[in-house]
């Protein structure tokens, strides 16, 4: 799919909507196609989405007898109730009952199972099936459920999350970074193993006609056998905008397969991520949502498709295509073992030593584009390349791993697992260049990097009262050679007042390189080679505590960093043309690092409320940055959900109806260089203050068994301050809207 970006668009706009019916017929053909060119994810996805539909109706009889051997045992409490092995309520069909949502064998598929795994050595984490209905509203927000995010305004605009603790460590092909709420990484993928095939679809519709933003989601899985099993998701995101040239087409796609045998391990995905966006550079004057009426010009109000903005035909273009496998090989033994509730001893593979390798391969590939030079010179400091109206940047890396591991658990002494791993890296980016004197004939500069490193890794999952996980590695040679890390997270669960409740524990040292482009980056209009940045160490604690009936959850934790590394506005100020009392600024950008030390503290505390139908469920978390010029940050940041809970026609009908509001503290939140298509400081001379003001929203949800529906009427308090449509400068929010949202699971 190609994205629109408003008036002389020079892609094609295509509603998702739009192609479902002439596809229909050659859906189990493009679905074949899928799997042999995943690179044409983008323009074949609704036929895959059919191909799912048909699967999933076709085979059901045959996985259903197929998979007798996953029955499980059950017992009868004294009201009659159906419990499992571990004390779970259940239905008739063996499904986890949840007393506050429709959640039974009418929900999702029996025995259905879903995992994530650790990107460095394949252990499983075992994930719910999302089937809730509380909270499904916020599920396509781009602030976040909880408003924790800074954007530019419309759906699947880049973000930067303004809660500290939650900014995720960069990649070494940082264009994706504010792309989080699309693009997945291995350790994302979902594995789902389940008896009968198994499909989910998802669509979200906001606004209508031409200014319409969509979002279609999809999960298909089903299995070979009850140890080889496969799947597929799909995410397709579009927001044409409200404002001028502010296009999303964000598409991301996995193909995922793994096999879990006694001996041998297996899981492996593919993902192609495409992300088009049209950059505006925002408001002209942010005078025309602040006080319309002085920029009327003779008009009663301008329309957000009216309001200049100070950059058109200008497009940022990722792409990427990742492959992952991890896989290991168990040397153990068999010993018969009586399962809770079973009345018979079966035969259990008890693993001692396994031998690991993942493998994980990257191409990314980043093209700037743009036509207008004229507006190129007024708006931008420099135009390294002259007249040439696109730039590119290629990565390419390869990391393997491989590790043996001693096993938690083989005998009564083994309390712990401990694992040894060895690492190599190569890396390797193009960047463009230009010959002296010659700005119009490119060159492509390629720069190789390779990275050797060791580690260990000490961890205990096994249990009801105390896990742990340490895991210490450092880089013996190559470009990061003396970069480290040491990181631990533990949890302690013991009942207090009926209750479990539960402590836990995250710290971490670092040594970090910094990431390639902030050392190295040629483009358009960024230029720079910065040979001589150090290490950036960074130092975390952080505990939290949980308990469960109470519906509390507080943690805390402060981090020390040294060498903070950071883009920086180095705009240019030049008189006015016009008033030359007035500055204008040429936008500039370049990375600077602090020397000395800068503290952050965090703390959030969750609290939600009952009585009756009536819920307040909320969240507070408080934050002070030591340096708010270079490391600027919101002090409190609140969520607040009030909302009625209740059943309807005999209990099968959950609904959920109230409102929320999002608010954080006025800062001097980043602005955004559309020409990197990243996140950085205000200038000094002209940086302001944003926040302070609450964003509303009123929703309902309903939830009738396989199906969640809501509506939502985004921003109610539109217009009654200046600042209630801006999170970042010059970027306004979309005005009031209303969000449509449906998901439905297809089994049998």
């Amino acid at each position: 799919m190609l994205a629109g970006t408003g008036n002389g668009s020079k892609y094609l706009s295509i509603s998702p909507t739009n192609e479902i019916a002439s596809m229909m017929r050659n859906c189990f053909n493009n679905f074949i196609l899928y799997c042999i060119f995943v690179h044409m994810m983008k323009k074949i996805f609704f036929a895959i989405v059919l191909a799912m539909i048909c699967g999933s109706i076709s085979a059901q009889t045959n996985y259903q007898n197929q998979y007798s051997q996953f029955g499980n045992s059950y017992t009868t409490d004294e009201n009659g109730n159906r419990i499992d092995r571990n004390g779970n309520r259940v239905d008739r069909d063996g499904n986890p009952i949840d007393t506050t949502a429709v959640i039974d064998a009418n929900t999702i598929p029996i025995g259905i199972q879903s995992w994530t795994i650790d990107p460095r050595f394949g252990n499983s984490t075992e994930v719910p099936v999302d089937t809730l209905q509380h909270g499904f509203q916020n599920t396509n927000d781009t602030g976040g459920p909880t408003g924790h995010y800074t954007y530019l305004g419309n759906l699947g605009a880049p973000r930067i999350a303004h809660v500290f603790f939650e900014r995720k460590e960069g990649n070494q092909f940082f264009f994706i970074d504010p792309y989080d709420f699309t693009v997945r990484q291995p350790e994302d993928i979902i594995y789902t193993n389940t008896k009968s095939p198994y499909t989910n679809l998802t669509y979200y519709k906001q606004g209508d006609g031409r200014y319409g933003e969509e979002r279609f989601k999809a999960h298909f899985a089903t299995n070979v056998n009850r140890r080889l099993g496969f799947g597929f998701d799909i995410d397709y995101t579009y927001g044409r905008g409200k404002y001028q040239s502010q296009s999303t087409a964000l598409f991301n796609g996995n193909l995922f397969a793994y096999y879990l045998g006694d001996k041998y391990n297996m899981h492996f995905t593919f993902i192609n991520d495409n992300l088009k966006v049209a950059e505006n550079g925002g408001l002209e004057d942010d005078r025309y949502i602040t006080y319309p009426l002085e920029m009327a010009e003779g008009k009663k109000k301008y329309t957000e498709s009216e309001m200049p903005t100070n950059l058109s035909e200008i497009w940022n273009h990722n792409t990427g295509y990742h492959a992952f496998f991890t896989h290991r090989y168990n040397l153990g033994f068999y010993r018969e073992e009586m399962q809770k509730n079973d009345t018979i001893a079966k035969e259990v593979f008890v693993p001692v030593t396994s031998f690991i390798h993942t493998v994980k391969a990257d191409i990314n590939r980043r093209k700037y584009i743009s036509y207008d030079n004229e507006q190129n010179e007024a708006y931008f400091a420099h135009n390294y390349l002259g007249n040439d109206s696109t730039d590119i940047t290629k990565h390419f890396s390869i990391k393997n791993t491989v590790g043996i591991s001693l096993r938690e658990g083989f005998n009564k002494w083994a309390k712990a697992g401990l694992t040894a791993f060895m690492s190599f890296e190569h890396r390797r980016f193009t960047l463009t260049d230009t010959i002296l004197d010659n700005p119009g004939k490119r060159l492509s500069t390629e720069l190789a990097e390779n990275v050797l490193s060791v580690g260990g890794q000490l961890i205990k999952t096994q249990g009801r009262t105390l896990h742990y996980n340490v895991l210490g590695e450092i880089a013996l040679a190559g470009e990061d050679a003396g970069q480290f890390t040491i990181e631990g997270q533990g949890d302690l669960n013991f009942r207090l007042f009926n209750d479990t409740v539960r402590l836990e524990a995250n710290a971490y040292i670092k040594n970090l390189n910094p990431t390639f482009y902030y050392r190295h980056f040629h483009s358009k209009h960024y230029w720079w080679d910065n040979n001589d940045l150090s290490k950036i160490t960074r130092t975390r604690i952080e505990g939290k505590l949980s308990i469960d009936r109470w519906k509390t959850m507080l943690k805390a934790g402060v981090e020390n960093i040294t060498n903070y590394t950071y883009l920086d506005n180095t705009s240019v100020g030049t008189p006015d043309a016009i008033d030359p009392t007035q500055t204008n600024y040429k936008n500039d950008v370049a990375v600077r690092q602090h020397s000395g030390n800068i503290q952050i503290f965090s703390a959030t505390l969750r609290q939600d409320f009952k009585l009756g139908i009536l819920h307040l469920d909320n969240e507070i978390t408080y934050q002070k940055t030591s340096n708010q010029d270079i490391l600027p940050l919101p002090e409190l940041v609140l969520y607040h959900n009030l909302y009625l809970k209740f059943a309807l026609a005999k209990k099968v009908l959950n609904v959920e109806l109230g409102a929320d509001v999002r608010y954080f503290t006025e800062y001097y939140a980043p602005d955004y260089a559309p020409a990197i298509g990243q996140f950085y400081l205000q200038n000094a001379n002209t940086r302001y203050k944003l926040g302070g003001y609450p964003l509303v929203n009123g929703y309902v949800n309903l939830h009738l068994k396989r199906t969640r529906i809501f509506l939502q009427m985004y921003n109610l308090v539109q217009g009654t301050g200046k600042r209630s449509y801006f999170l970042a400068p010059h970027y306004p929010l979309n005005p009031r809207i209303l969000k449509v949202g449906l998901s439905w699971n297809f089994f049998d």
